[in-house]
């Protein structure tokens, strides 16, 4: 799959003050991973550490927090990752599908998607 580029608004923890930054779609990261100066501005707290796999098979441990993404008019909590600074914007998984969108690599756009349930007997 190709990847693409996409504007994304990061969002402080109360949704007041939000931050547009061109982020490279990435569904096969987890997390979406935002440049820590960018977090620390924003006044999004670490709440935890976790280790990470790179592409290059790297492990690498990274503050995780909790803050609000907004993609074409839809908005809701996600995780982020405090990226190192200079890093590029990533928009992972977690967030596309907590927001009901998937990645449409052909036109180069996120596109809304339903959300999946288990049918109850």
């Amino acid at each position: 799959m190709g990847t693409f580029r996409i504007e994304i608004e990061i969002g402080d923890p109360t949704a007041r003050r939000w931050q547009r930054v061109e982020a490279l779609v990435d569904t096969g990261a987890t997390y979406t991973s935002v440049p820590r100066p960018l977090l620390e501005a924003l006044e999004v707290a670490p709440h935890a550490r976790k280790t990470f796999e790179l592409t290059d098979g790297r492990r690498v441990e990274r503050d995780i927090g909790r803050t609000w993404i907004r993609i074409a008019g839809n908005t809701e909590m996600t995780l982020v990752v405090f990226a190192e600074a200079g890093n590029f914007p990533l928009l992972g998984a977690y967030a596309l599908e907590g927001l009901g969108l998937a990645a449409d690599p052909v036109n180069r756009r996120v596109v809304p998607v339903p959300g999946l349930l288990l049918a109850a007997r």
